[in-house]
């Protein structure tokens, strides 16, 4: 019988090697009116107004201070629509009440009117292709479109949370999701598919491998801290614009790195209360997350560094083991 270990392992490695499917929706906010670009454009750095319809922008949503609050993906669906993908959808909407003024906008919680699948891995195409009425060979990153499987209208996305050059998430309504199950079981044993059960294969070792961030390592930080910097358009106005002005020029006092330790049996945690990391005798940062990369088998993690303290290529030290700064993309 498979330990857990094997099991986060084996589902890893499936996504790596051929195709692995699994259900984790994100919460959807659905933001409609004739100033929804405007309005979005004033909350996100990132430039909302060029992204074509069918199209997606990753970016930040920062305070007046010019510190992360949110990072999301905003999908164009349509003229003057929007959906913004977010875990924080309470935080997001408390924000936009906020900030809303006089815009001429709407925004609703639509996370019940949809569940999404994500398949990814060198296989996933094959196995979407498989299941769709449209072929979607020409897709392009980060776009969106209308699709179907057995008559059933589903949305397409070609993004993902695991760093595969190939990935796709399938956007389907509630009650549509055990054909959807089904046909994605029978097409994929073609194909070797596996469904992901582990949530630390959704979560964290896919995405810690090849430099994927969640809100817990980027938390309090700003964007020049965490390597986000290109994310921000400097050409328009955005909460935090200003502050950002202000320490754009500086060197940043801290960074995101990744690390790897070559104690396989070492155990260190994560988190807003992870391990302190020891530069030196000095106390240089705190570890945001920690894993097994799989792929490169290795253990491995980010951690927020002091730069006047620890930089990449330095041999720190994290809960007594030795640990080795790298950047964040770790295979």
């Amino acid at each position: 019988m498979l330990s857990r270990d094997d099991s986060v392992k084996k589902q890893h490695l499936a996504v790596r090697n051929s195709v692995g499917w699994y259900d984790f929706t994100h919460k959807l906010l659905e933001v409609t009116g004739a100033d929804a670009t405007e309005f979005l454009d004033k909350i996100f750095v990132n430039n909302i107004a060029k992204a074509k319809v069918g199209g997606a922008k990753y970016t930040l949503m920062l305070n007046e201070d010019g510190i992360i609050i949110d990072d999301v993906i905003v999908f164009h669906m349509e003229e003057d629509k929007y959906w913004v993908s977010t875990l924080y959808i309470n935080e997001l909407i408390s924000w936009f009440d906020a900030h809303r003024g006089e815009s001429k906008i709407a925004y609703k919680n639509i996370t019940p009117d949809w569940k999404m699948y994500s398949v990814q891995g060198p296989k996933s195409k094959d196995l979407v292709n498989a299941l769709v009425t449209e072929k979607i060979d020409d897709q392009k990153f980060f776009t969106i479109r209308d699709n179907k499987i057995d008559n059933i209208p589903v949305k397409v996305a070609r993004s993902g949370y695991t760093g595969e050059k190939v990935g796709y998430e399938i956007y389907v309504a509630p009650e549509n999701t055990g054909v959807l199950e089904a046909k994605i079981t029978e097409n994929g044993k073609a194909f070797d598919a596996m469904q992901i059960t582990e949530v630390d294969v959704m979560v964290l070792t896919l995405a810690a491998e090849k430099g994927f961030i969640l809100m817990l390592d980027i938390a309090d930080t700003n964007p020049f801290e965490v390597g986000f910097e290109g994310t921000i358009n400097w050409e328009k106005d955005f909460i935090g614009k200003k502050a950002l002005e202000m320490i754009k020029n500086e060197k940043p006092k801290r960074q995101l790195l990744g690390f790897i330790v070559d104690d396989i049996d070492a155990r260190i945690y994560g988190g807003p209360h992870g391990a302190t990391v020891m530069a030196n005798g000095e106390v240089a940062g705190k570890v945001t997350k920690f894993a097994h990369g799989f792929t490169i088998g290795k253990n491995i993690g980010y951690a927020l560094v002091e730069t006047a303290k620890a930089k990449i290529g330095d041999t720190v030290t994290i809960n007594g083991y030795e640990a080795v700064l790298k950047d964040k993309k770790l295979s």
